[in-house]
């Protein structure tokens, strides 16, 4: 029986085109990067940092202190003010982006739903931005922390592996005390929410997105959209899982 209900943030609670939302924010952290540390050449070191971080698995190593190792080798900046910095950043500049999103209305009802049927809500997005800015988006969804009591939101600070690796569905099934069949996995990225999810043994649910095909392997307990997602709950189908009933 499902306990805990793991939700991707991006184009599943929070319509986000990154083929338009990453060219922007790349631009503005860019102009940050000259304005405030004054280095152009900023950003190609931070994705350089972000790549080390996406390959950890090191459970003694958060997302962050392997982001910061790493980056600390390529730059003599100070960690503590450059942090400080690049948090204002976040919770100013940063917002400018929810031009380019789109809040999905139904996605408050979702979560409103899950937790009045007793279900542990857990915001499984890939952590490799800070919590202010994971805050940011879900408060652009419509799915602040400020309404909702979420059992864990995962963020580069909290985690210590990101997807698609095993170790990250690991980590938050120990978070919450809940065996993979205690578990489902909603999202629309097949390779990063899918796949991995399913392999541990949990119930998954992918969001198809236009355009998108649905995969030969592996099935998952079920797929749709997000309001067909809400009815499934709202019938129960929670409860019958991952019987497949």
């Amino acid at each position: 029986m499902i306990k805990s209900v793991l939700i991707d943030l991006d184009d599943t609670l929070l319509s986000n085109d990154m083929d338009i939302f990453l060219p922007r924010y790349f631009g503005l952290f860019e102009d940050f990067a000259v304005r405030e540390l004054g280095s152009k050449d900023f950003l190609p070191l931070v994705l350089q940092a972000s790549q080390a971080m996406a390959q950890n698995v090191d459970p003694e190593l958060t997302n962050n202190e392997v982001f910061w190792k790493e980056l600390q080798q390529l730059t003599d900046l100070d960690q503590v003010q450059t942090e400080s910095q690049l948090n204002a950043f976040y919770l100013e500049e940063f917002n400018e982006l929810q031009a380019v999103t789109k809040p999905i209305p139904i996605a408050a009802d979702l979560i409103q739903t899950c937790f009045n049927n007793g279900y542990d809500v857990v915001i499984a997005t890939n952590p490799m931005f800070p919590r202010v800015a994971i805050e940011a988006r879900l408060r652009w969804a419509g799915v602040p922390i400020s309404e909702f009591s979420y059992n864990l939101v995962t963020t580069i600070e909290n985690m210590h592996a990101t997807k698609p690796h095993h170790e990250y569905y690991r980590e938050i099934l120990a978070k919450v005390g809940r065996s993979p069949s205690e578990a489902i996995m909603v999202g629309d990225d097949w390779r990063r929410d899918i796949e991995p999810a399913a392999s541990l043994g949990m119930s998954t649910y992918w969001i198809e997105l236009p355009g998108a095909k649905l995969p030969d392997a592996p099935v998952p307990s079920g797929y749709g959209s997000l309001p067909g997602l809400l009815s499934r709950i709202e019938s129960g189908w929670f409860d019958r899982l991952p019987d497949g009933a």
